[in-house]
């Protein structure tokens, strides 16, 4: 499993269908998008900026979100998984960052918590690996 804070991967798709591409890749793991936070958007209403498309999707899978819970409450401040899709640098390629749940069971040392932040990883790791390839 890597030691990277974050997993990246390109998609060979212009933003809008790889964003879609991704909501339907996680949904097949068990994530529900919790959180949408238009940066773009953001970035335009509040300070006159146009930038190219950016998104921040807060995912969660249930059964794995109680999991780490019961095994250590405080790690909630590290939920929902967050991942980050921006437009990349050639025409039609998205660029998706995660976090990397399996670094909690390191920060936390807590018994209980390894195994579902380490299927959280695998899980969103095969979902981003079925429409993309890592950078």
């Amino acid at each position: 499993m890597s030691s990277s804070p974050v997993l990246q991967f390109r998609i060979d798709l212009p933003f809008a269908a790889a964003e879609e591409a991704v909501r339907a890749a996680l949904a097949v793991e068990g994530f529900g998008i919790l959180t949408e936070v238009n940066v773009a958007a953001v970035f335009k209403s509040r300070l006159g900026l146009d930038t190219p498309p950016q998104k921040l999707l807060g995912a969660c899978n249930p059964d794995l979100a109680h999991a780490s819970l019961e095994a250590e409450p405080s790690v909630g401040a590290f939920l929902p998984c967050g991942v980050a899709l921006r437009e990349g640098e050639a025409p039609g390629q998205t660029l998706v960052a995660l976090q990397n749940p399996a670094l909690l069971a390191g920060m936390f040392s807590t018994p209980g918590l390894e195994t579902p932040s380490l299927d959280a990883t695998t899980r969103l790791t095969r979902a981003l690996s079925s429409i993309g390839s890592p950078v």
